[in-house]
Order: C-alpha cells, then sequence, then structure tokens
C-alpha cells in the first residue's frame, strides 16, 4: 500500500474505535494473520482495548508486518493449538499477562475454544467473552452447547460476504498459478469442492466460469441441494466425489480429507485447502507407503507403488502464497470486531452466541464507504 493509503486505513480505523470506544477499556489479546495491511488493524485494537498480546497465525506471518506492530510496542507471542489446548496452560499464559483484569479474546479459528471453561472459572480477573472471525471457529463455539462467557461472532456476518467471494477468488487464483508452474490448466479438468458455504460455494462458481466440471460434496444435504439448484453435480458421498477429480479444493474448515481418503485420489489430482492443514487434512493418518518430494514451487508429490497425487503449500491456505489480499472490503468485517470487542467492554452480555446489531452494522458501512468508495 502507498503511503497515503495507510494513512486513509489509520484515520479508518481511528474513526471507528472513537465511535465504539468503551468508557474502560479492557485487557485484549489478538489472533490474527499478520499480513501487509494488518498493522493498521491493529492500531485499531489497540484503540478500543489494552493490547497485551499478539499472537499470529503461523503460517501467515508477514516480516515487514510483524515488524511494524512490535515497533509500536505490542508483544508478538508464537501461537499454536497446543497452547490452548491445555487449560491448564492458557490460564497461567493469560494470568502471566493480565492478572486480575477484564479481558477480552480476539479469535480466528476458535482456538481459545478448548480452554474457554477453565479460563471462566479460574482466572483471576474476568474474562468478558470472545470475538470470532471464521466459520470453523463459530462452529467450534456453537459445540460448547452454551460457551461459558459471551462469544461475538462476526463469522456470519453480511458485512463478512464480500470478503467470502474474494477469498475464494484469490483461492482459485493461486491454486491456478501453481498447476501452471507445472505446465497443468484448470480448464476442462474435473474437479472436487469438499464444502458448499460462502467460500465452497464461491470456489464453486469461479472454477465453473474458467470451464472446470465441478462437482461438490457437503456433508450437510440442505447445502447439498442448493449446489444442485446452482447447476453443479453433487456427489453422494466423498468417495465417490474423490474417484474422477483431477483437482480437490477443501473448504471445510473441519477435516475435508482423512487419511484413508488419499488413497481414493485420481493419478495425478492436484489438492489445495482454504485453511491451515490441521483443520482441513488428515496428513498424519496418510499411509507410511507414501514418499514425499518437492517437485515445484509450493508442491509437493506423494507416491507409492501405481497412485501418486499433489499436495498445494503443504496442505496451508494456498491462497497466502500471493498475499491473500481481497482489497478493502477485509476492513468492513476488522471494524466489526472493533464493534464486537466494545460491545463485550460493556460486560453486560449473558453467556451464548451473539452478533453486533443491524445498526452498528451501517454505521460501519457508511464509514467503510466514506473512505473507501472513491
Amino acid at each position: 500500500m502507498e503511503t497515503f493509503e495507510l494513512a486513509r486505513l489509520d484515520a479508518y480505523f481511528g474513526r471507528i474505535a472513537s465511535r465504539f470506544a468503551p468508557e474502560e477499556r479492557p485487557v485484549s489479546f489478538l489472533i490474527t494473520h499478520l499480513l501487509p495491511e494488518r498493522p493498521a488493524f491493529v492500531r485499531g485494537i489497540a484503540g478500543v482495548t489494552e493490547l497485551r498480546a499478539v499472537l499470529p497465525k503461523p503460517k501467515s506471518v508477514h516480516a515487514e508486518a510483524l515488524r511494524q506492530v512490535e515497533s509500536d510496542g505490542h508483544a508478538c507471542d508464537r501461537l499454536s493449538r497446543d497452547m490452548f489446548a491445555d487449560p491448564d496452560r492458557a490460564v497461567r499464559y493469560i494470568e502471566a499477562r493480565a492478572a486480575g483484569r477484564p479481558v477480552v479474546l480476539l479469535d480466528v479459528g476458535g482456538y481459545f475454544a478448548p480452554a474457554l471453561s477453565a479460563l471462566c472459572d479460574r482466572f483471576s480477573g474476568r474474562l468478558l467473552g470472545v470475538v470470532e472471525d471464521t466459520e470453523n471457529g463459530h462452529r467450534r463455539y456453537a459445540d460448547l452447547g452454551k460457551p461459558a462467557c459471551p462469544v461475538v461472532s462476526v463469522a456470519r456476518s453480511p458485512l463478512k460476504d464480500p470478503e467470502d467471494f474474494l477469498v475464494g477468488q484469490s483461492v482459485v487464483f493461486s491454486t491456478e498459478a501453481l498447476m501452471r508452474g507445472r505446465g497443468d490448466i484448470l480448464h476442462g479438468r474435473a474437479a472436487l469442492v469438499i464444502g458448499f458455504g460462502k467460500l465452497g460455494s464461491s470456489i464453486a462458481r469461479l472454477l465453473h466460469a474458467k470451464g472446470v466440471r465441478v462437482t461438490v460434496y457437503d456433508i450437510d444435504p440442505v447445502r447439498r441441494t442448493q449446489a444442485l439448484s446452482q447447476g453443479f453435480a453433487v456427489a453422494r458421498d466423498r468417495e465417490t466425489g474423490l474417484k474422477d477429480a483431477g483437482l480437490v479444493l477443501c473448504a471445510t474448515g473441519s477435516l475435508a480429507l482423512r487419511g484413508e481418503d488419499f488413497p481414493r485420489l485420481r493419478n495425478g489430482a492436484y489438492v489445495a485447502t482454504v485453511t491451515s492443514s490441521e483443520d482441513e487434512l488428515e496428513l498424519a493418518g496418510l499411509p507410511d507407503v507414501y514418499e514425499r518430494a518437492h517437485v515445484g514451487d509450493h508442491i509437493t508429490r506423494y507416491l507409492t507403488t501405481g497412485h501418486y497425487f499433489y499436495l498445494l503449500n503443504g496442505g496451508n491456505a494456498v491462497n497466502f502464497l500471493h498475499g491473500a489480499s481481497v482489497g478493502p472490503f477485509i476492513f468492513l468485517v476488522q471494524a466489526e470486531i472493533l464493534a464486537a470487542s466494545a460491545a463485550l467492554a460493556r460486560g453486560d452480555l449473558d453467556t451464548g452466541l451473539h452478533e453486533i446489531s443491524a445498526a452498528d452494522r451501517a454505521v460501519i458501512a457508511a464509514t467503510w464507504l466514506d473512505y473507501f468508495n472513491r
């Protein structure tokens, strides 16, 4: 981004922060993809909370963005699933940085979910709640039944729709770029899209527009009917869908391919995902007979007697190889995360899942239009 664009972005988040700033700022911990434009968002979070630590998603850390965030005075801690899978370890970590304080947790993918009950019960301060950004994370908190504290989800917000559509575009772009590096093209190829949510449906439509024969598989029968109504073939099960697919795009966020699925892939098939390999792929369950070899930039060939397939970007989100940029539309949902943080800071939400109000979303959209509809 150019200097004047960065200044506009800082002004936008400053205006959002001033609009939603709570009377008393809670402490916050922020999980985020640390992409090039992200320092402005981090500064926005620091405008509505006392930001104690940034925990960058490990597969999406831009070196210059990390340097900027640290130079702004924010601690950056290493993130892993194990960090919050152990409730004792999670409580010790939050205590070390925010003992006795009101705390808001800003999540991307449900990292805090396994330790949520322990943090509510044993933390010396008060856990005001969680803000969750993704559909995958939304489901992790929903699976808790009734979360032990308020969880404000922006995953299903209408302000996120433009981002989801454009992420789908970036996934298709990056997949095609890697395939072309090996002399392969999308056109005329058969593809299986696993997961027909907002991302999966966007990917399916874009692949179809590029001349790809698209089949969809989703465990939800309602989504399968939606795919049929939009003109896509629908596999009756995962095994049937994999049989003829030369490209498999995984967009479930919750284990698209198990270990026993990989030997069912068509010879020479490419596999790509929209999120981290630990969420989408059970690579540890792959039979040991497969040999791994790097055969191109960010392409790994898995080979055994009579069978081989290609995995893109090690099974992690393929679009991050090319910046995963979706333009200024992502600033809509980032502003909603600021508004959700302020809503939790008031401390008056009941336990369970929440969304911010339509009125607050309208304010965010109007502000965004003032700055970016130029």
